[in-house]
């Protein structure tokens, strides 16, 4: 179990008003509330480009200006064998931004592993079901059909049969 301090605070009447909104939407107590929200104040002071959302398992850090999750961010990571500058290509994104969720996962693997585990037991065919447009994506190779081939056997394949014809 984690050590903490106890820390007496004064909050506006308004902000105390919302800080118990906020812990009675999420099933908090005003205490827990208030720790968790300076937690994430002090996670987004600390590292460039992290923000904090609501989602369906949860508050979770995710990636400003974007819709994704440091745990997604770092599975492209891993996709691309923990070349940041190929992530940020791929992501359309300065380097500077990747970088930004592979020092936030450091500082936090617990975190962040969990999450990817999580994911990983989920099965698309589950989440298809509740979620209809939901389309599988797999980095470096392109479905089509029965066979997965890659863009570079794709474009070989083409060219085979463009000789055969002539």
């Amino acid at each position: 179990m984690a050590h903490s301090i106890v820390i007496s605070m004064r909050l506006p009447t308004e902000s105390g008003q919302r800080l118990k909104r906020i812990a009675k939407r999420h099933g908090w107590t005003a205490s827990d509330a208030s720790a968790r929200l300076v937690e994430e104040g002090l996670r987004r002071s600390e590292f460039a480009f992290i923000d904090f959302r609501n989602s369906p398992v949860g508050r979770q850090a995710c990636m400003q200006g974007s819709t994704l999750a440091v745990w997604e961010v770092m599975l492209l990571v891993q996709g691309y064998k923990g070349d940041v500058r190929a992530t940020a290509k791929h992501l359309h994104w300065p380097a500077a931004k990747v970088q930004a969720a592979v020092r936030y996962a450091q500082a936090f693997p617990e975190e962040i592993n969990d999450a990817m585990a999580e994911n990983d037991s989920t099965r698309f065919n589950t989440l298809a079901r509740m979620l209809p447009q939901m389309v599988e994506f797999r980095t470096g190779k392109l479905r089509m059909g029965k066979n997965t081939i890659s863009p570079r056997s794709r474009h070989e394949d083409h060219s085979q049969r463009r000789k055969q014809k002539h």
